[in-house]
């Protein structure tokens, strides 16, 4: 179940400036993947800890709304693997994906998600 301790352990990517003086001085801290959610202090620890209390805030109003939570977007990139298969399995794949208008790598995709549920 997603809930606000399963975005809370996610990783995701904050990043840190020192504000100017006509800014206000300190250290301003932002999600990358949500720029809106932002916090600041002193030091980079007290505004990241700061952007972190905002952040559990958005998401118990966004859950309570069953608003769409952005999830960090390293988790959507692709990774390359080697694996090691039958060659008349895999030639019993090629001819399916061919069949079915898609490639090897949505194939093992959408079958992995099947098999997981």
């Amino acid at each position: 179940m997603k809930n606000k301790e399963y975005y809370l352990g996610l990783e995701y990517g904050i990043a840190t400036r020192e504000l100017s003086e006509e800014e206000g001085g300190g250290v301003l801290a932002y999600y990358t993947d949500m720029p809106h959610i932002a916090g600041d202090g002193e030091s980079i620890e007290k505004a990241i800890k700061d952007v972190k209390s905002a952040f559990g805030c958005y998401l118990e109003v966004a859950l309570e709304k069953e608003e769409e939570i952005k999830e960090p977007s390293h988790l959507d990139k692709a990774k390359r693997i080697n694996i090691t298969i039958p060659l008349s399995v895999l030639n019993k794949i090629d001819n399916y994906v061919k069949d079915h208008d898609t490639n090897r790598s949505s194939f093992f995709k959408n079958s992995a998600l099947q098999a997981m549920g």
